[in-house]
C-alpha cells in the first residue's frame, strides 16, 4: 500500500477529518489531501514522524515495515551469542562434549568456507547464525585432528573477527583475532592470513599507530625473496597487509607513510591482478585503488577520495571484488561527501551501496550513522528517508 494511503487509512481510524488532520500537523487541508492522493511524497524524516506522532503509531507502521525493532535486537542477540561461543574453552577444561559428531577436517572446511561466502556477500544475519556453532565445531575438531585442523580453525575465527568489526564490537573481534594469531603460531602463511583481522581490529579500536607497525612487520615476513618469483597468495597476503599498514598511517595523519604503502602494494597488485580472492583478500588493482580512496578520507582529502572512487569503479575488476567490499567502499566514499558537505552526493552514494549489500546499512554501525546524517538534509532521496524511518535512524 502506498504510504499516501496508509495516511488515509490511520487518519480514517483515528476519526480525524482532513481538516483537524491538517490543523494537528500544522499544513493545509490541501497538503493532506495531495499525501493521500500520491501527489506528494512523504521525503523527510522529520515529517514522516509528525505525522506518525499526530495519528499515535510507529513511523515504520507508514512504511508497512518493522525493521527497526528487529534489526537492532537482532543484532544485539548475534553479538552476544558470538561473546558465549568465544568465552568457551571447552577442550582445555575437559568438559564434556556436546552431542554432535566430531566433523572431519575436509568438512569443517568447507563449511568455514560458506561462512565466508556469506560473510562476503554480506548476509550478516545469517553468517552471524552460522559462526557460533561453527566454532566449536571448528575447536573440536582441531583437538581431534591437530594438523589437518589448523586452518579451519584459523579461518573460522578470521571470519568471526572480520563480522565483529562490522558489527562495531572491535574488542570482541580482537578476542576472535588473538585466538586465530595464537593458533596460527608456527605457521607463517597462517599467520599472515590472521594478521590482515589483526590490522582491522586495531585500526578499528583507535590503535592505529600499533597496527602500522604489526603490519608492516607482518607483510615483509611473508614477502617473497624476489617480487618477480612471488607465487599470487603470497602476493595477495603481503600486498593486503601493506594496505592495513597504510590505512593504518592514513588513520594517525602520516600521508606519506599511507601513499608510499600503496605505491609499494600497487606493484604486488600488478603481478596478482583483478578477479583473484588468494585467502579472502580480494587483493589487486582495484582493491589498491579502492584503498587510496579510504586512505583520502581518513586524511580528510575528499576531492582525493571521489578521484580514487572513480578510478576504481572503471575499472572491470570492480564488479569482481565481494558485494561487502564495494558496499563498505561506498560508504567511506559517502563520508567522504559528507566531510565536504555534499549530502546529495553521499545519498546517491548510499543508495547504490543499499542496492549492492543492504546490510551494510541496515546492520553496520557505519553505515546506520552515514544514513542518519544523510537523511538530516531536506534534498535527501525519499528511498533512503523511508529507510532511515524504518530503521529509526535520523
Amino acid at each position: 500500500m502506498p504510504v499516501g494511503r496508509r495516511v488515509a487509512y490511520w487518519r480514517g481510524r483515528r476519526r480525524l477529518s482532513q481538516q483537524v488532520f491538517a490543523d494537528r500537523l500544522g499544513k493545509s487541508k490541501s497538503w493532506v489531501d495531495k499525501v493521500e492522493r500520491g501527489v506528494r511524497s512523504l521525503d523527510r524524516v522529520s515529517t514522516l514522524h509528525d505525522i506518525a506522532a499526530v495519528l499515535r503509531i510507529d513511523a515504520a507502521v507508514l512504511l508497512g515495515r518493522e525493521v527497526q525493532p528487529a534489526g537492532v535486537t537482532g543484532r544485539g542477540e548475534g553479538v552476544e551469542r558470538l561473546r558465549v561461543a568465544l568465552s568457551r574453552y571447552d577442550i582445555a577444561l575437559g568438559r564434556p562434549a556436546v552431542r554432535r559428531p566430531v566433523l572431519p577436517a575436509v568438512e569443517l572446511a568447507r563449511q568455514v568456507a560458506h561462512a565466508w561466502t556469506t560473510f562476503q556477500h554480506a548476509r550478516y544475519p545469517q553468517v552471524t547464525e552460522l559462526l557460533p556453532g561453527l566454532l566449536a565445531d571448528a575447536g573440536r575438531t582441531f583437538a581431534g585432528e591437530p594438523v589437518a585442523g589448523r586452518a579451519p580453525l584459523v579461518e573460522a575465527y578470521r571470519v568471526t573477527a572480520s563480522l565483529l568489526v562490522k558489527l562495531g564490537d572491535p574488542s570482541l573481534a580482537w578476542l576472535a583475532v588473538d585466538r586465530a594469531m595464537n593458533v596460527a603460531t608456527g605457521d607463517p602463511t597462517l599467520v599472515a592470513a590472521a594478521a590482515v583481522q589483526l590490522g582491522q581490529v586495531l585500526r578499528a579500536g583507535g590503535q592505529s599507530r600499533v597496527a602500522t607497525s604489526a603490519m608492516l612487520t607482518a607483510a615483509y615476513r611473508i614477502a617473497p625473496p624476489v617480487v618477480e618469483f612471488g607465487l599470487p597468495p603470497e602476493l595477495s597476503l603481503c600486498g593486503t597487509l601493506l594496505v592495513q599498514a597504510a590505512l593504518a598511517a592514513a588513520g594517525h595523519g602520516d600521508a606519506r607513510t599511507a601513499a608510499d604503502l600503496l605505491d609499494e602494494a600497487a606493484t604486488l597488485a600488478a603481478r596478482v591482478d583483478d578477479g583473484q580472492d588468494h585467502h579472502r583478500t580480494g587483493f589487486g588493482p582495484t582493491a589498491v585503488d579502492v584503498a587510496r580512496a579510504a586512505a583520502a578520507v581518513e586524511l580528510g582529502d575528499t576531492a582525493e577520495a571521489v578521484t580514487w572512487h572513480d578510478t576504481a569503479v572503471r575499472r572491470d575488476g570492480w564488479r569482481w571484488l565481494p558485494a561487502e567490499h564495494r558496499a563498505a567502499h561506498l560508504i567511506d566514499v559517502a563520508r567522504a561527501h559528507l566531510h565536504a558537505d555534499d549530502p546529495i552526493s553521499a545519498g546517491r552514494v548510499l543508495v547504490e551501496a543499499d542496492r549492492i549489500a543492504p546490510a551494510e546499512i541496515r546492520h553496520r554501525p557505519a553505515g546506520r550513522d552515514a544514513l542518519a546524517q544523510v537523511v538530516r538534509d531536506p534534498r535527501a532521496p525519499t528511498t533512503l528517508v523511508h529507510l532511515a524511518v524504518a530503521l529509526g535512524v535520523g
